[in-house]
């Protein structure tokens, strides 16, 4: 029976089903933290905080997310990616629903930051699970996939909530309820499809060749028996993955810039008449496609040199947003323009989680997505509040109703500049 699984057809299909099932599972993530930014009108009207004080629910969850992902991912190294996302996917699923209870600031702010924690114990191991699986020269299309499905999983966090407001007519409370059923159903199947390694089926690793050495003289042999102050440590030194944990740090802040503030720059006065808020569903639809684009990219017509398409995709991020600074809220071009924008900005994140096994090697691969994304969700917690406060400080006056409002529309100048920084970032790291 050994004999028969181990032949390369068998191997392929195996890996394939691995793919689809991590992709399944991280699916619905999204629904348990990118859900939030529709609940701000509704949170701010009924407890009265202010916008400000609202963005930094985005920087608890994203700070807490950065920790989580600095621990869990490299669990994920040592335990394997399998019961941690599914983990990660219950846990998040009861957070959620602590959350809808809440009635004031602390009761919010608290359970939101313990569910930014397991959160973070989905990318990392999931991202170790197709390492182990995936070849150097497939693995920005694998990548490309796994971040296809978290861009399907943002139009899921963006269309649920709507649903729930404006078809169900259901309060905000119920954000936080319904969709996050979905992802426990996703964490409960991964645990029984998923394998960690390919070995643990019967097969050979896929990483023997000269393109899966690490950037340093070890062995893999010795790589395997490294402790985690040594994995950690490996990464650190490594200045190319450093300056790439810099780059994603940037583009990370202006895609969360963009999934927090579109929602509510979308949402203005007499939304459900107007239909507006419906547009900022282009915005993950374009991540989505820009993902699975991006990947492909990477590996087909850059030959895997994986700073060209991060130099290129966040060159293009900043034009489109700075397009959309200057259209009119309800303007005709805006659906195209901010699918381009989301296409983009999220396209070059296959890239850079390829960068990690390309620069540290497979077996340090769950460490060093958990360092990256801890730089990612830093710097994304920082650029919340802080376009939180723009907003409310560069107040306008509404041309049809002549009201004084929060111009919500300068996040995008402020996504803009954060991408021409990620894009010389990558001309840094050139590998």
């Amino acid at each position: 029976m050994i004999e028969e699984i181990q032949k390369p057809a068998n191997f392929n299909r195996a890996k394939w089903r691995m793919l689809i099932a991590t992709m399944f599972c991280y699916l619905f993530y999204y629904t348990g933290r990118q859900t939030f930014g529709f609940a701000i009108p509704a949170i701010e009207e009924e407890m009265g905080l202010s916008k400000t004080m609202l963005g930094y629910f985005g920087t608890a969850l994203l700070w807490a997310y950065a920790i989580g992902q600095a621990i869990n991912g490299n669990l994920g190294d040592k335990y394997g990616g399998r019961l941690m996302m599914s983990l990660g996917a219950v846990l998040s699923c009861g957070f959620n629903w602590i959350v809808s209870f809440g009635t004031n600031f602390w009761s919010l702010f608290i359970p939101w930051t313990g569910n930014g924690f397991v959160q973070s114990m989905g990318w990392a191991p999931g991202s170790k699970v197709l390492s182990n699986w995936w070849s150097h020269h497939e693995r920005g299309r694998a990548f490309g996939f796994y971040m296809f499905a978290a861009g399907m999983s943002s139009i899921l966090a963006f269309v649920t909530p709507l649903i729930i407001l404006n078809t169900l007519d259901l309060n905000w409370r119920w954000i936080f309820r319904l969709p996050v059923l979905l992802m426990l159903i996703g964490g409960i199947i991964y645990y029984v499809v998923v394998r960690n390694r390919p070995e643990d089926m019967g097969f050979e690793s896929p990483h023997n060749s000269e393109d899966e050495k690490p950037s340093s003289d070890q062995t893999a042999a010795a790589i395997t028996t490294e402790t985690s102050l040594q994995r950690y440590m490996a990464a650190l030194k490594n200045w190319r993955f450093i300056a790439a944990c810099l780059g994603i740090g940037f583009q990370s802040a202006s895609r969360y810039g963009l999934l927090l503030w579109v929602p509510v720059h979308f949402m203005g006065e007499n939304w459900k008449k107007s239909g507006s808020a419906w547009i900022s569903i282009a915005l993950p639809v374009g991540m989505a496609l820009g993902a699975v684009t991006g990947g492909w990219i990477s590996d087909k017509i850059f030959n895997s040199v994986r700073w060209k398409l991060i130099t290129w995709f966040m060159t293009l991020g900043a034009i489109t947003s700075m397009i959309m600074f200057f259209l009119p809220r309800e303007h005709w071009g805006g659906i195209t323009i901010l699918f381009l924008c989301g296409f983009f900005v999220y396209g070059s994140q296959s890239a850079f989680w390829a960068l990690c096994p390309d620069l540290l090697g497979t077996q340090r691969a769950g460490t060093g997505v958990g360092i990256m994304d801890f730089f990612a969700y830093l710097f994304a917690g920082v650029a919340s509040p802080v376009i939180g406060k723009l907003i409310e400080t560069y107040q306008i006056t509404d041309s049809v109703t002549g009201n004084v409002i929060d111009n919500t529309a300068l996040v995008f100048p402020v996504v803009a500049s954060l991408c021409i920084v990620c894009a010389v970032a990558g001309i840094v790291i050139r590998r």
